[in-house]
């Protein structure tokens, strides 16, 4: 299955099937894009669908000179474990 994400306003999402989605809620504060939540429904957990929409968010916010601030669990997990992309981050 090729999963295709789609940016929405204010969400990146993934149609896995009707009616069922795996998402990431974003909100903007001046050049910052701020990660809310991720989410994948627990059928479809376990196949890399939360990382390729934190792959999308960071494409984005690299092609729109933005800084991330990452304030889910998931979020904050992905950058603990992918240092190549901590220089998107705000320094708070």
């Amino acid at each position: 299955m090729q999963e295709e994400v789609k940016r929405r306003p204010n969400e990146f999402v993934i149609r896995l099937a009707p009616g069922r989605y795996a998402y990431l809620k974003y909100s903007m504060s001046g050049n910052a894009l701020h990660i809310d939540a991720t989410f994948t429904p627990e059928e479809y957990r376990g196949r890399g669908l939360a990382e390729k929409l934190m792959e999308a968010a960071i494409a984005y916010a690299q092609q729109n000179a933005l800084k991330i601030v990452p304030n889910c669990s998931y979020a904050k997990s992905y950058f603990e474990k992918h240092h190549e992309h901590r220089d998107l981050l705000v320094n708070i």
